[in-house]
């Protein structure tokens, strides 16, 4: 084993690959008397942080090859990264991928029987059926973890290199590869390495329908992000209006709608946009289509974080990548704090025009502003009279209504976001409506 995986040409120096340099190790020493104690405990060890992966990723069944399944899914290299989105054709690449497949095969295949005897592992039967809990596995989505487990059943199935070979292709030409391809959403953080992106594990799959309502605006950003996702002309994106109208919750239904296709989304901050050309850095020459978010962005008088994001959207003197867009959502339209001081033509600047100009120059490099305003009674009452019947929460409409009227003047007036709140608590089972 250990000769085999020496041998790989393009998967090589796995972040997760511990377990099988170990058990490479375990296989070459196993007739080694003297090393009898060491193979013991580094097997028991690989043990542990094969279960421990089960539990962190939610898999099962034959762990071994689960596990060397999820090293094939998470290895970013040249081959990988031509293959995710777009697949890949003959060439030079696909024939040494296939060389390493061919080791990967081997591994797939490995006898634990002469190991079980050897180290008296009776447990091990549980490694090669191992059945998970529901509490187990938050670091993946659940369509993504069934999909792992599926492709392992796939690849220990496979009986030729081809089939092997067609079974990897193929997933990374429909999830991707590495974080970037099995996550939806990321966030930016500092670490000694410098700027990193790291996976959001924990996101609402919230639809657009869910979203009652705002049919225009959501259009609207549907035609955008079509284009953007399908390779056309598309513009970067300012979400504003009043608080809890939906905003955030739309750009979220969107990334739900499109990731199949290709769309991931990383939420910036505001104090680090002096990152954002290290991110569009990392990014730029992936076949994912990114957009950059930005939540509830506004900028006060004195801030001047919003030089940094005039300087990336347009301005600087690198072109901005093709599959790379900014989507905000704002309270405000026109994002930067204005006072009447600004309407002062002599107020400390002789050209307080231009002050202003520069301030109102970012809303202008978003092509596409669209609003969310809150809605009248009527539609308040639309709103809840939607989620009530899609909660199965049955009450006389009068009842419910004049319970969600008293609801909405002493939590926060009229929004769709107010709404969803009264029917939670009712869904909570806290009110006396009676």
């Amino acid at each position: 084993m250990r000769t085999g995986i020496g041998e790989l040409i393009l998967y090589r120096d796995f972040e997760n690959g511990r377990v099988l340099e170990e058990m490479a190790w375990i296989a070459e020493h196993l007739e080694q008397p003297a090393e009898a104690g060491e193979v013991r405990r580094r097997f028991f060890a690989c043990v542990h942080e094969l279960v421990e992966l089960a539990g962190r990723y939610g898999f099962e069944n034959n762990l071994w090859q689960t596990y060397l399944t999820f090293l094939l899914v998470n290895h970013e290299n040249i081959f990988t990264t031509a293959c995710e989105i777009r697949g890949v054709t003959e060439g030079s690449l696909l024939e040494l991928a296939r060389h390493d497949f061919a080791i990967f095969r081997e591994l797939f295949a490995y006898d634990f029987t002469e190991l079980e005897q050897r180290l008296q592992a009776g447990f091990f039967e549980e490694l090669l059926h191992y059945r998970r809990t529901e509490a187990t596995g938050k670091l993946f989505n659940r369509r993504i973890r069934d999909r792992i487990c599926e492709l392992s059943r796939q690849l220990a199935q496979a009986e030729t290199l081809d089939a092997f070979t067609d079974h990897m292709v193929a997933f990374y030409k429909e999830f991707g590869v590495g974080k970037l391809g099995l996550h939806k959403a990321f966030r930016v953080a500092h670490t000694e390495g410098g700027v990193e992106i790291r996976p959001i594990t924990n996101i609402a799959h919230v639809n657009l329908d869910d979203l009652v309502g705002y049919e225009i605006p959501k259009q609207k950003l549907i035609d955008n992000t079509e284009a953007f996702v399908a390779g056309r002309r598309a513009n970067n994106c300012l979400l504003f209006g009043d608080a809890g109208t939906g905003k955030s919750s739309s750009i979220k239904a969107i990334l739900n709608r499109y990731y199949d296709r290709g769309l991931r989304i990383i939420e910036i901050y505001k104090h680090q946009f002096q990152d954002l050309n290290d991110v569009i850095a990392q990014i730029k020459n992936r076949n994912y289509k990114f957009i950059i978010y930005m939540d509830d962005l506004s900028f006060e008088e004195f801030e001047v974080e919003y030089k940094y994001l005039k300087a990336v959207i347009e301005g600087g003197l690198e072109k901005k990548p093709e599959n790379i867009l900014i989507y905000a959502t704002s309270n405000r339209r026109h994002l930067i704090h204005e006072t009447f001081r600004d309407n002062e033509e002599l107020h400390g600047d002789l050209h307080s025009n231009d002050t202003i100009q520069e301030k109102l120059s970012l809303v202008s490099r978003f092509g596409v502003t669209i609003y969310f305003g809150s809605p009248d009674k009527k539609e308040f009452q639309n709103i809840v009279r939607t989620l009530a019947k899609r909660s199965g929460i049955e009450l006389p409409e009068e009842e419910l209504l004049l319970a969600a009227n008293k609801w909405e003047l002493a939590h926060g007036g009229l929004s769709g976001r107010t709404a969803q709140q009264f029917i939670d608590y009712l869904l909570g089972g806290q009110a006396e409506l009676r």
